[in-house]
């Protein structure tokens, strides 16, 4: 690709604000002041353009920094905004750690501070001193709620909430620095069969098509009793999140592997909306649900065969959580953990060196606590890649698509080589016979009406191109040129689409899931490889979110749900099962927990 990204040039601008140590500086007032008194800006690139600051000195100290402007998502890029300043501030260096989850955010406040203080007349040199925080008390913290849960993702929090309307107290405990886990990062389609929606745009569907489709599309290896509970309750969940004050947009639409349109989107980007509706919950009811991030679970406590708390470390203080009523694990899957990922693997090349779309978090610490207590785990191998993933990162973010009917896959030598509306599995391994494994998606203003329409992770398209992650051309020719691939070939495979979706039926790969043409300019282009983003293996659960032992027994007090579960969706997850997933099974686990005796 011909542009840098920008988030990689603002990397580098990193690394050149600790390693210019000898530039020349504005001289301070005098010789042993470290900074001019003032305030002073400074800004540098995040996800989705500049972040700005504020910096404030004396003589001797930082004052204070403020982040007074900024385009990073909401929620996901919150803890960043909110730390990252305070830990400069009270540690008085540039070298405080990153936020996981939100490193490039973090990564930019940085070097914008570092940028303001240099027009202060800073020494950066003197600014990198790794802080030394205060160690733990060593005392041990002990609680005690009905409930318990491991992980504070949407099905951790769907659970607490759910767990809390049916009258238990709850603790939720999450390892990372914020709630959110992959939800808040996803593209969030949300599957499910509405008559009110789809009726309305003249789509047929029921449960029983969603539950034949999820069924088959995992090769009928995954559970027809889950199956049958996400499908039959996909719907009514909504209503229920609806009911919590959750908001979606009127029209539903396919998502990449959903293979039909049931796909809902939050109004909300990302997946904040569902994150914020039940942290607005959460809030509102703080005094019996309390959330403690940090706070890392290490071992289920047992007795007499019963799940009854929790062990965890937080700041290096043990912590004992005693749960009355359940313990519910949430903690996610495993698609971060590369030794966990090659391990289990039987379908895939190495995934040694495929990157994720998942959170740094996502690496398997409640499926090895439950196996350790003797829960079964189901479906291991099973791991999801999608051909989506962005080039540099691996993450969804950049994806120019905006459903499956509008846009085509077009490898390095601009033929199409797929069918993109197939499985995710399907598209995927077509997509590794590809010259260096890599695809070119296109669109056209059908897509992009305006230049700042967002695609569905919150990015304008005016902003992707800006950012050299996207290509925009008025003719297909030019877009050939742009992207470096044989224009003969590129027109040929879109007047094939074009045709297609004239006549209907199905084309020459098997595609039924048409729309427009792609044939108004301006023509738009998008880079994509292999990435890891869904682990279907997980703890063996039963309808009611109950967990069970490798002989198909009940453990008491124990229940899980979201991608720590394995059953579900066999050898494929259809795209947008995840959310519905997640948040059926999450309200399901806490109700049941709750209702315990």
């Amino acid at each position: 690709m011909r542009k840098l990204y920008k988030f990689i040039a603002m990397l580098l601008a990193l690394i050149m604000v600790f390693a210019l140590v000898g530039c020349q500086k504005t001289a301070p007032t005098n010789e042993s002041s470290l900074f001019k008194p003032g305030t002073y800006t400074g800004e540098a690139d995040g996800i989705h353009g500049k972040v700005q600051v504020e910096v404030t000195v004396d003589e001797n100290k930082i004052l204070e920094v403020k982040v007074v402007k900024h385009d990073e998502t909401p929620g996901v890029s919150d803890s960043a905004i909110t730390n990252i300043p305070k830990d400069i501030v009270e540690y008085q260096t540039l070298a405080v750690d990153t936020v996981a989850g939100a490193s490039v955010t973090s990564n930019a406040i940085i070097v914008a501070v570092g940028q303001a203080l240099e027009k202060a007349g800073a020494n950066l040199a003197d600014l990198q001193k790794k802080p030394e925080k205060s160690s733990s008390s060593g005392e041990t913290i002990e609680k005690q709620a009905d409930i318990i849960i491991i992980g504070g993702g949407g099905a951790g929090l769907a659970a607490a909430v759910s767990a809390h309307q049916n009258g238990a107290k709850v603790i939720v405990i999450e390892k990372m620095p914020s709630v959110g886990g992959n939800t808040i990062i996803s593209g969030s389609a949300y599957n499910a069969a509405d008559p009110v929606r789809q009726g309305k745009q003249g789509i047929e569907d029921s449960v029983e098509k969603h539950y034949t489709q999820t069924y088959e599309g995992g090769d009928k290896l995954g559970k027809p009793e889950l199956i049958r509970t996400l499908t039959e309750n996909a719907y009514p969940t909504l209503q229920w999140l609806e009911g919590l004050g959750m908001q979606f947009k009127d029209e539903v639409f396919t998502v990449l592997g959903g293979l039909w349109p049931r796909a809902h989107k939050p109004v909300k980007p990302l997946g904040t909306g569902y994150i914020e509706t039940y942290m607005n919950y959460i809030e509102a009811n703080k005094s019996d649900i309390e959330v403690m991030v940090d706070t890392k679970a290490t071992e289920i406590i047992m007795e007499n065969g019963k799940a009854v708390g929790v062990k965890a470390e937080a700041n290096n203080n043990d912590v004992i959580l005693k749960a009355n009523k359940g313990v519910i694990i949430a903690a996610g899957g495993f698609g971060a953990n590369v030794e966990m990922r090659d391990l289990y693997n039987e379908k895939w090349p190495s995934l040694t060196n495929i990157k994720t779309t998942n959170h740094v978090g996502a690496t398997g610490d409640g499926m090895v606590m439950a196996e350790k207590i003797g829960a079964n785990l189901i479906g291991m191998e099973n791991i999801q890649l999608l051909p989506m993933g962005d080039p540099v990162t691996g993450s969804l973010s950049g994806n120019i698509e905006q459903g499956v009917e509008n846009r085509i896959f077009v490898n390095k030598e601009g033929n199409r080589f797929v069918d993109e509306g197939e499985r995710r599995d399907v598209m995927t391994s077509a997509l590794f016979e590809q010259q260096d494994t890599f695809m070119w998606v296109i669109v056209d203003k059908h897509s992009y009406p305006t230049g700042d329409t967002k695609n569905n992770f919150n990015e304008t398209i005016d902003q992707l191109v800006e950012q050299g992650r996207a290509f925009k051309a008025d003719t297909l020719e030019d877009l050939a040129k742009q992207i470096g691939v044989n224009p003969e070939n590129l027109k040929k495979s879109v007047e094939e689409f074009n045709k297609a979706v004239e006549k209907g039926g199905s084309d020459a790969f098997g595609r039924t899931l048409f729309k427009d043409k792609i044939d108004t300019a301006p023509y738009y282009a998008g880079a994509r490889v292999p990435t890891v983003h869904h682990t279907m293996g997980g703890i063996e659960i039963n309808a009611n979110a109950q967990v069970l032992d490798k002989n198909g027994n009940i453990i008491p007090g124990l229940y899980a749900a979201g991608e720590v579960t394995g059953g579900i969706h066999g050898s494929n997850r259809l795209g947008g099962n995840a959310l519905a997933d997640i948040n059926v099974f999450g309200k399901i686990a806490g109700e049941s927990a709750a209702k315990a005796k």
